[in-house]
């Protein structure tokens, strides 16, 4: 287990050094503009990933060591050996998105939070109230990066092998996003039930596809993509906040009371 918290605490270095790459030079940009930039920065590594070999093995890939090799030695409950050590890394990735999680939920309950929802909200008043916008944005891709990178690592374990091409725009970026908006931005629980529909949709489309194949005019293959784009069509349209609507955040206990009390 060494090398596995070991490549973790690596990949989330390395991919805070890419953030900072990133961040620095676009911290004064717009969402709109900072997310084109992302995108293109995005593709650039990809590209790097293709014809350098060196970095991740270009079009053959590169295997990677598995840290749950130790399961697959074990058999429970009728379960093959490949099925344990599947069981396992999903275990370990589970504790570490909860952690995570815990971590990002405290960090928006917090006043740099509260300061995150007023620049998304309106940049140009906490620019009034004198508050560093370009740092914070700074910080916050940082961080994020760091996250991703890590959440990369856990899948590279698990599959034990890196393909630059397994890392496209559509699995990588627009899923993601759909998960998002389909539970619902700026919100922990939103995100973690629109990701939980999400992939218990395309489970069972995959699980039940001989079902589907008879009554489909198309390669049901596409039928997940079809049904998630509609579904994300039909959110944006009918409840832009998600299934899940932002809650405000609670200010301290008592400070409404002192502001309301008449002096003695």
């Amino acid at each position: 287990m060494e090398i596995f918290v070991f490549t973790l605490l690596v990949s989330a270095l390395v991919g805070a050094l890419l953030g900072v790459i990133v961040a620095y030079p676009t911290r004064r940009l717009r969402a709109d503009y900072l997310g084109m930039v992302l995108l293109a920065a995005g593709q650039v590594i990809l590209v790097i990933g293709n014809n350098y070999p060196p970095l991740v093995g270009g079009t053959q890939g590169v295997s990677v060591p598995d840290p749950f090799q130790w399961a697959g030695s074990f058999t429970f409950a009728g379960l093959t050996p490949g099925d344990v050590r599947n069981i396992m890394a999903v275990a370990f990735m589970v504790i570490v998105a909860v952690i995570i999680f815990l971590y990002a939920r405290r960090l928006t309950h917090s006043p740099l939070g509260r300061m995150l929802r007023a620049v998304r909200d309106d940049e140009d008043s906490v620019l009034a109230l004198g508050k560093d916008v370009e740092h914070t944005r700074f910080k916050v891709i940082v961080f994020a990066s760091a996250m991703a990178a890590v959440a990369g690592a856990l899948y590279a374990f698990y599959t034990a092998n890196v393909f630059y091409s397994t890392f496209n725009r559509t699995g990588w970026t627009f899923w993601p996003w759909v998960m998002v908006i389909l539970g619902g931005a700026a919100n922990d629980l939103g995100v973690v039930t629109g990701t939980f529909i999400f992939v218990a949709v395309r489970q069972l489309i995959s699980f039940y596809r001989d079902f589907f194949t008879p009554y489909l005019p198309f390669n049901v293959v596409w039928l997940d993509t079809l049904l998630l784009g509609l579904a994300l069509l039909l959110i944006l349209i009918y409840r832009p906040d998600g299934l899940i609507r932002e809650k405000p955040i609670k200010t301290t206990k008592n400070v409404g009371a002192h502001a309301t009390s008449s002096p003695k």
